[in-house]
Protein backbone atom coordinates (compact mmCIF):
# COMPACT_ATOMS: atom_id res chain seq x y z
CA UNK A 1 0.00 0.00 0.00
CA UNK A 2 1.44 3.57 -0.47
CA UNK A 3 1.57 6.04 2.14
CA UNK A 4 -1.56 8.20 1.73
CA UNK A 5 -3.85 4.63 1.31
CA UNK A 6 -2.64 3.56 4.91
CA UNK A 7 -3.17 7.10 5.91
CA UNK A 8 -6.66 6.83 4.59
CA UNK A 9 -7.35 3.43 6.09
CA UNK A 10 -5.60 4.64 9.38
CA UNK A 11 -8.06 7.43 9.36
CA UNK A 12 -11.56 5.34 9.08
CA UNK A 13 -10.44 3.54 12.38
CA UNK A 14 -10.82 6.83 14.42
CA UNK A 15 -14.48 5.86 14.99
CA UNK A 16 -14.05 2.76 16.15
CA UNK A 17 -11.07 4.30 18.44
CA UNK A 18 -13.53 7.07 19.80
CA UNK A 19 -15.62 4.10 21.16
CA UNK A 20 -13.62 1.26 22.68
CA UNK A 21 -13.11 1.03 26.23
CA UNK A 22 -9.91 0.65 28.98
CA UNK A 23 -10.98 -2.80 29.17
CA UNK A 24 -10.71 -3.84 25.03
CA UNK A 25 -7.52 -1.94 24.88
CA UNK A 26 -5.97 -3.17 27.81
CA UNK A 27 -7.05 -6.66 26.16
CA UNK A 28 -5.77 -6.19 22.96
CA UNK A 29 -2.27 -4.48 24.59
CA UNK A 30 -2.13 -8.22 26.40
CA UNK A 31 -2.61 -9.89 23.18
CA UNK A 32 0.02 -8.08 21.51
CA UNK A 33 2.40 -9.15 24.49
CA UNK A 34 1.96 -12.87 24.07
CA UNK A 35 1.95 -12.47 20.48
CA UNK A 36 5.57 -11.47 20.44
CA UNK A 37 7.04 -14.07 23.18
CA UNK A 38 5.13 -16.62 20.73
CA UNK A 39 6.48 -15.49 17.77
CA UNK A 40 10.49 -14.35 18.91
CA UNK A 41 12.00 -17.12 17.04
CA UNK A 42 9.79 -15.26 13.80
CA UNK A 43 11.23 -12.18 14.93
CA UNK A 44 14.84 -12.68 15.62
CA UNK A 45 14.97 -14.48 12.31
CA UNK A 46 14.09 -11.58 10.68
CA UNK A 47 16.66 -9.87 12.69
CA UNK A 48 18.98 -11.85 12.05
CA UNK A 49 18.85 -10.30 8.26
CA UNK A 50 19.23 -7.25 9.37
CA UNK A 51 21.75 -7.72 11.31
CA UNK A 52 23.74 -9.33 8.58
CA UNK A 53 22.91 -6.68 6.16
CA UNK A 54 23.90 -4.01 8.71
CA UNK A 55 27.92 -5.76 8.90
CA UNK A 56 27.75 -5.74 5.31
CA UNK A 57 26.70 -2.10 4.49
CA UNK A 58 29.42 -0.84 7.57
CA UNK A 59 27.36 -0.16 10.67
CA UNK A 60 29.59 0.56 13.55
CA UNK A 61 28.82 -1.24 16.92
CA UNK A 62 26.74 1.71 18.35
CA UNK A 63 24.36 1.45 15.30
CA UNK A 64 24.08 -2.46 15.39
CA UNK A 65 23.57 -3.05 19.42
CA UNK A 66 20.29 -0.55 18.62
CA UNK A 67 19.34 -3.45 16.07
CA UNK A 68 20.12 -6.59 17.57
CA UNK A 69 16.76 -8.35 18.97
CA UNK A 70 17.39 -11.39 21.10
CA UNK A 71 15.25 -13.43 23.26
CA UNK A 72 15.79 -11.22 26.39
CA UNK A 73 15.57 -8.02 24.68
CA UNK A 74 11.93 -9.02 23.23
CA UNK A 75 10.81 -10.26 26.30
CA UNK A 76 11.68 -7.11 27.38
CA UNK A 77 9.72 -5.10 25.20
CA UNK A 78 7.13 -7.90 25.53
CA UNK A 79 6.90 -6.95 29.40
CA UNK A 80 6.95 -3.01 27.95
CA UNK A 81 3.85 -3.57 26.60
CA UNK A 82 2.28 -5.62 29.19
CA UNK A 83 3.56 -2.20 31.31
CA UNK A 84 1.51 0.20 29.07
CA UNK A 85 -1.50 -2.34 29.55
CA UNK A 86 -1.65 -1.36 33.07
CA UNK A 87 -0.72 1.93 33.08
CA UNK A 88 -4.39 4.27 33.63
CA UNK A 89 -6.23 5.17 30.66
CA UNK A 90 -4.93 8.90 29.53
CA UNK A 91 -8.50 9.50 27.46
CA UNK A 92 -11.78 10.32 28.75
CA UNK A 93 -10.09 12.26 31.63
CA UNK A 94 -12.15 15.16 32.97
CA UNK A 95 -9.57 18.17 32.92
CA UNK A 96 -12.13 21.10 34.58
CA UNK A 97 -15.88 21.11 34.62
CA UNK A 98 -18.15 24.42 35.18
CA UNK A 99 -21.68 25.59 35.24
CA UNK A 100 -22.67 29.01 33.53
CA UNK A 101 -25.23 31.41 34.82
CA UNK A 102 -27.22 30.52 32.03
CA UNK A 103 -27.34 26.61 32.78
CA UNK A 104 -25.00 25.76 30.25
CA UNK A 105 -22.75 22.90 31.48
CA UNK A 106 -19.05 22.88 30.07
CA UNK A 107 -16.51 20.43 30.47
CA UNK A 108 -12.75 19.87 29.08
CA UNK A 109 -11.84 16.23 28.70
CA UNK A 110 -8.36 14.38 27.24
CA UNK A 111 -8.70 13.02 23.75
CA UNK A 112 -6.56 11.66 21.35
CA UNK A 113 -4.45 13.34 18.79
CA UNK A 114 -5.73 11.11 16.33
CA UNK A 115 -3.06 9.69 13.47
CA UNK A 116 0.59 9.89 14.64
CA UNK A 117 2.97 8.79 12.16
CA UNK A 118 6.15 8.16 13.47
CA UNK A 119 9.63 8.06 11.47
CA UNK A 120 12.47 6.27 13.31
CA UNK A 121 15.92 4.68 12.26
CA UNK A 122 17.56 1.35 13.63
CA UNK A 123 15.92 0.63 16.80
CA UNK A 124 12.80 -2.18 15.85
CA UNK A 125 12.23 -2.15 19.69
CA UNK A 126 10.91 0.75 18.72
CA UNK A 127 8.37 -0.26 16.14
CA UNK A 128 6.16 -2.34 19.55
CA UNK A 129 6.79 0.06 22.26
CA UNK A 130 5.24 2.97 19.94
CA UNK A 131 2.40 1.01 18.75
CA UNK A 132 1.75 0.08 22.41
CA UNK A 133 1.77 3.60 23.69
CA UNK A 134 -0.37 5.10 21.02
CA UNK A 135 -2.97 2.25 21.32
CA UNK A 136 -3.24 2.81 24.73
CA UNK A 137 -3.79 6.53 23.98
CA UNK A 138 -6.34 5.70 21.58
CA UNK A 139 -4.53 6.61 18.39
CA UNK A 140 -4.49 5.14 15.13
CA UNK A 141 -0.04 5.00 14.28
CA UNK A 142 1.70 4.53 11.34
CA UNK A 143 5.38 3.39 11.56
CA UNK A 144 8.14 4.08 9.17
CA UNK A 145 11.32 2.17 10.53
CA UNK A 146 14.67 2.42 8.65
CA UNK A 147 15.85 0.54 5.84
CA UNK A 148 18.49 -0.63 8.62
CA UNK A 149 15.36 -2.60 10.69
CA UNK A 150 13.23 -3.35 7.64
CA UNK A 151 12.64 -6.92 8.26
CA UNK A 152 12.48 -6.68 12.41
CA UNK A 153 9.52 -4.32 11.74
CA UNK A 154 7.75 -6.08 8.94
CA UNK A 155 7.46 -8.91 10.96
CA UNK A 156 6.83 -7.39 14.65
CA UNK A 157 4.41 -5.33 12.74
CA UNK A 158 2.84 -8.12 10.96
CA UNK A 159 2.85 -9.88 14.54
CA UNK A 160 0.89 -7.20 16.25
CA UNK A 161 -1.75 -6.89 13.57
CA UNK A 162 -2.66 -10.69 13.98
CA UNK A 163 -2.88 -9.96 17.23
CA UNK A 164 -5.48 -7.18 17.23
CA UNK A 165 -7.73 -9.24 15.09
CA UNK A 166 -8.12 -11.91 17.77
CA UNK A 167 -8.67 -8.85 19.83
CA UNK A 168 -11.33 -7.97 17.74
CA UNK A 169 -9.81 -4.52 16.53
CA UNK A 170 -8.90 -3.76 13.00
CA UNK A 171 -5.65 -3.96 11.67
CA UNK A 172 -5.41 -0.96 10.39
CA UNK A 173 -4.69 0.49 13.83
CA UNK A 174 -0.93 0.20 13.67
CA UNK A 175 0.82 -0.35 10.10
CA UNK A 176 3.83 0.13 9.09
CA UNK A 177 5.35 1.65 6.22
CA UNK A 178 7.44 -0.84 3.91
CA UNK A 179 8.72 1.84 1.25
CA UNK A 180 12.33 3.36 3.03
CA UNK A 181 13.15 5.67 0.83
CA UNK A 182 13.37 9.15 1.57
CA UNK A 183 10.03 9.84 -0.55
CA UNK A 184 8.21 7.72 1.89
CA UNK A 185 9.18 10.04 4.68
CA UNK A 186 8.79 13.07 2.58
CA UNK A 187 5.04 11.97 1.65
CA UNK A 188 4.46 11.39 5.14
CA UNK A 189 5.65 15.12 5.85
CA UNK A 190 3.00 16.39 3.41
CA UNK A 191 0.24 14.31 4.40
CA UNK A 192 -1.89 17.25 6.78
CA UNK A 193 -5.19 15.10 5.92
CA UNK A 194 -4.17 12.12 7.49
CA UNK A 195 -1.81 12.92 9.99
CA UNK A 196 -2.09 14.73 13.00
CA UNK A 197 1.16 14.82 14.30
CA UNK A 198 4.43 13.74 13.34
CA UNK A 199 7.18 12.19 15.58
CA UNK A 200 11.02 11.40 14.66
CA UNK A 201 13.03 9.43 16.48
CA UNK A 202 16.29 9.18 16.12
CA UNK A 203 19.36 10.91 15.07
CA UNK A 204 20.17 14.47 14.73
CA UNK A 205 20.07 14.66 11.04
CA UNK A 206 16.47 12.59 10.99
CA UNK A 207 15.23 14.72 13.71
CA UNK A 208 16.12 18.26 11.78
CA UNK A 209 15.09 17.06 8.40
CA UNK A 210 11.62 16.17 9.90
CA UNK A 211 11.35 19.20 11.47
CA UNK A 212 12.61 22.03 8.52
CA UNK A 213 10.56 19.93 6.08
CA UNK A 214 7.13 19.02 7.82
CA UNK A 215 4.15 20.33 7.27
CA UNK A 216 2.03 18.30 9.27
CA UNK A 217 2.78 19.10 13.15
CA UNK A 218 5.73 17.32 14.79
CA UNK A 219 6.68 16.61 18.40
CA UNK A 220 10.69 16.83 18.45
CA UNK A 221 12.58 14.48 20.15
CA UNK A 222 16.32 15.31 20.43
CA UNK A 223 19.54 14.05 20.28
CA UNK A 224 21.71 13.43 23.57
CA UNK A 225 24.58 15.39 24.56
CA UNK A 226 24.31 14.65 28.08
CA UNK A 227 27.01 16.53 30.47
CA UNK A 228 27.47 15.18 34.13
CA UNK A 229 29.36 18.20 35.99
CA UNK A 230 31.97 17.00 38.56
CA UNK A 231 31.30 20.04 41.38
CA UNK A 232 34.50 20.82 43.62
CA UNK A 233 32.29 19.28 46.92
CA UNK A 234 31.80 16.01 45.01
CA UNK A 235 32.27 12.46 46.41
CA UNK A 236 35.28 11.50 43.91
CA UNK A 237 34.38 7.89 44.11
CA UNK A 238 30.63 8.32 43.46
CA UNK A 239 31.29 10.57 40.45
CA UNK A 240 33.62 7.72 38.79
CA UNK A 241 30.90 5.40 39.60
CA UNK A 242 28.27 7.20 37.60
CA UNK A 243 30.07 8.72 35.00
CA UNK A 244 31.30 4.96 34.34
CA UNK A 245 27.34 3.87 34.20
CA UNK A 246 26.33 7.05 32.16
CA UNK A 247 29.18 6.18 29.46
CA UNK A 248 29.30 2.59 28.96
CA UNK A 249 26.58 0.85 29.70
CA UNK A 250 24.94 1.44 27.15
CA UNK A 251 27.18 3.32 24.32
CA UNK A 252 23.75 3.68 21.58
CA UNK A 253 21.30 5.48 23.63
CA UNK A 254 20.52 8.92 23.87
CA UNK A 255 20.50 9.31 27.58
CA UNK A 256 24.60 8.05 27.89
CA UNK A 257 27.09 10.69 29.00
CA UNK A 258 28.91 12.56 26.23
CA UNK A 259 30.58 15.11 28.31
CA UNK A 260 32.53 16.16 31.78
CA UNK A 261 32.47 18.74 33.41
CA UNK A 262 34.92 19.58 36.41
CA UNK A 263 35.60 22.51 38.70
CA UNK A 264 39.27 23.22 38.44
CA UNK A 265 39.26 22.79 42.57
CA UNK A 266 38.84 19.12 42.11
CA UNK A 267 39.98 18.17 38.38
CA UNK A 268 43.81 17.19 39.90
CA UNK A 269 42.37 14.14 42.00
CA UNK A 270 39.15 13.64 40.37
CA UNK A 271 40.73 13.33 36.65
CA UNK A 272 42.74 10.39 37.28
CA UNK A 273 40.84 8.18 39.13
CA UNK A 274 37.89 8.50 36.53
CA UNK A 275 40.13 7.89 33.79
CA UNK A 276 40.72 5.13 35.11
CA UNK A 277 37.91 3.77 35.31
CA UNK A 278 36.59 4.87 32.06
CA UNK A 279 39.69 2.86 30.89
CA UNK A 280 38.35 -0.23 31.96
CA UNK A 281 36.38 -0.04 29.15
CA UNK A 282 39.06 1.81 26.69
CA UNK A 283 37.06 5.00 26.60
CA UNK A 284 38.57 7.68 24.80
CA UNK A 285 39.45 10.29 26.41
CA UNK A 286 39.34 14.02 24.59
CA UNK A 287 40.21 17.01 27.05
CA UNK A 288 40.77 20.71 27.13
CA UNK A 289 44.48 22.03 27.91
CA UNK A 290 43.82 21.79 31.53
CA UNK A 291 42.29 18.63 31.66
CA UNK A 292 45.34 17.42 29.80
CA UNK A 293 47.86 19.15 31.61
CA UNK A 294 46.18 16.47 34.53
CA UNK A 295 46.36 13.35 32.24
CA UNK A 296 48.82 13.88 29.72
CA UNK A 297 47.73 10.96 27.76
CA UNK A 298 44.37 12.06 27.28
CA UNK A 299 43.72 13.31 23.54
CA UNK A 300 43.32 17.29 23.18
CA UNK A 301 39.89 18.21 22.60
CA UNK A 302 38.34 20.79 20.19
CA UNK A 303 35.40 23.01 20.30
CA UNK A 304 33.20 20.63 18.16
CA UNK A 305 34.06 18.10 20.73
CA UNK A 306 31.74 19.57 23.49
CA UNK A 307 28.95 19.60 21.42
CA UNK A 308 29.27 15.80 19.50
CA UNK A 309 26.48 13.10 20.75
CA UNK A 310 29.41 10.73 19.57
CA UNK A 311 27.27 7.24 20.33
CA UNK A 312 30.71 5.36 20.96
CA UNK A 313 33.14 5.09 23.84
CA UNK A 314 34.37 8.44 23.43
CA UNK A 315 33.64 11.35 26.04
CA UNK A 316 34.75 15.10 26.33
CA UNK A 317 36.34 16.93 29.57
CA UNK A 318 35.61 20.49 29.65
CA UNK A 319 37.48 22.30 32.67
CA UNK A 320 35.85 25.26 34.64
CA UNK A 321 36.71 27.54 37.52
CA UNK A 322 32.97 27.69 38.98
CA UNK A 323 29.10 26.44 39.44
CA UNK A 324 28.15 29.12 37.04
CA UNK A 325 30.35 29.01 34.49
CA UNK A 326 29.32 25.08 34.31
CA UNK A 327 25.91 25.99 34.01
CA UNK A 328 27.16 28.32 30.93
CA UNK A 329 29.02 25.17 29.42
CA UNK A 330 26.18 23.17 29.64
CA UNK A 331 23.27 25.88 28.48
CA UNK A 332 25.55 26.58 25.74
CA UNK A 333 26.54 23.02 24.16
CA UNK A 334 23.74 20.82 25.61
CA UNK A 335 21.26 19.61 23.36
CA UNK A 336 18.50 20.00 26.05
CA UNK A 337 18.52 15.82 26.67
CA UNK A 338 19.76 15.36 30.41
CA UNK A 339 22.31 16.55 32.47
CA UNK A 340 23.65 15.86 36.26
CA UNK A 341 25.53 17.36 38.86
CA UNK A 342 27.90 15.43 41.69
CA UNK A 343 27.50 17.75 44.39
CA UNK A 344 27.18 16.92 48.26
CA UNK A 345 26.48 20.90 48.03
CA UNK A 346 22.55 21.22 48.47
CA UNK A 347 22.68 25.12 47.26
CA UNK A 348 24.74 24.19 44.57
CA UNK A 349 22.31 21.34 43.63
CA UNK A 350 19.59 23.51 43.70
CA UNK A 351 20.73 26.07 41.96
CA UNK A 352 22.35 23.81 39.10
CA UNK A 353 18.59 22.04 39.19
CA UNK A 354 16.59 25.49 38.59
CA UNK A 355 19.44 27.28 35.77
CA UNK A 356 20.25 24.05 33.18
CA UNK A 357 17.59 24.31 30.44
CA UNK A 358 16.89 20.77 29.66
CA UNK A 359 14.43 18.31 30.14
CA UNK A 360 15.53 16.33 32.69
CA UNK A 361 18.21 17.40 35.83
CA UNK A 362 19.62 14.80 38.35
CA UNK A 363 21.65 15.04 41.65
CA UNK A 364 24.12 12.48 42.18
CA UNK A 365 22.31 10.03 39.74
CA UNK A 366 23.64 8.39 36.44
CA UNK A 367 21.47 10.28 33.09
CA UNK A 368 20.91 6.86 31.77
CA UNK A 369 17.61 6.90 33.92
CA UNK A 370 16.28 9.25 31.64
CA UNK A 371 13.62 6.56 29.99
CA UNK A 372 10.12 6.06 30.49
CA UNK A 373 9.96 2.52 31.48
CA UNK A 374 12.09 3.58 34.65
CA UNK A 375 10.16 7.14 34.68
CA UNK A 376 6.94 4.94 35.42
CA UNK A 377 5.51 5.51 31.59
CA UNK A 378 5.99 2.01 30.67
CA UNK A 379 7.19 2.36 27.18
CA UNK A 380 7.80 5.45 25.81
CA UNK A 381 7.41 6.75 22.37
CA UNK A 382 10.68 9.52 22.83
CA UNK A 383 12.71 12.01 24.68
CA UNK A 384 10.84 15.14 23.96
CA UNK A 385 13.54 18.24 23.96
CA UNK A 386 11.12 20.97 22.68
CA UNK A 387 9.15 23.01 24.92
CA UNK A 388 5.64 22.94 23.33
CA UNK A 389 3.22 20.25 24.43
CA UNK A 390 5.57 17.73 25.46
CA UNK A 391 8.97 17.59 26.74
CA UNK A 392 10.90 14.56 28.38
CA UNK A 393 10.31 11.30 28.31
CA UNK A 394 6.64 10.82 26.47
CA UNK A 395 4.28 8.26 27.60
CA UNK A 396 0.76 7.78 27.14
CA UNK A 397 -0.77 11.39 28.58
CA UNK A 398 1.66 13.01 25.61
CA UNK A 399 -0.18 11.40 23.32
CA UNK A 400 -3.89 12.89 23.87
CA UNK A 401 -5.15 16.72 23.05
CA UNK A 402 -8.18 17.90 24.81
CA UNK A 403 -11.55 19.13 23.65
CA UNK A 404 -14.87 20.70 25.28
CA UNK A 405 -18.43 19.54 26.00
CA UNK A 406 -21.72 21.58 26.27
CA UNK A 407 -24.78 20.62 27.57
CA UNK A 408 -27.52 22.80 27.07
CA UNK A 409 -31.44 22.40 27.40
CA UNK A 410 -32.37 25.61 24.57
CA UNK A 411 -29.79 28.29 25.45
CA UNK A 412 -29.33 30.35 22.26
CA UNK A 413 -26.49 33.42 22.35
Amino acid sequence: MTVRELGKSARKTQSFLAQVTSEDKNRALEYIAKALIENKNRIIDANKKDLENGKENGLNAGLLDRLMLDENRIEGVADGVKQVASLPDPCGKTVYEYEKENGLKIKKITVPLGVIGIIYEARPNVTADAAALCLKSGNAVILRGGKEAINSNLEITAVMQEALEKAGFPKEVIQLVSDTSRESANEMMEMRDYFDCLIPRGGKGLIRAVVDNSKVPVIETGSGNCHIFVDESADIEMAANIIFNAKTQRISVCNACESLVIHSAIIDRALPIIKAKLYEKNVEIRGDERAKAVCPDIIQANEEDFFTEYLDYIISVKTVDSLDEAIEHINLHSTGHSEAIITENDENAKKFMQCIDSSSVYVNASTRFTDGGEFGLGAEIGISTQKLHARGPMGTQQLTSTKYLIYGDGQIR
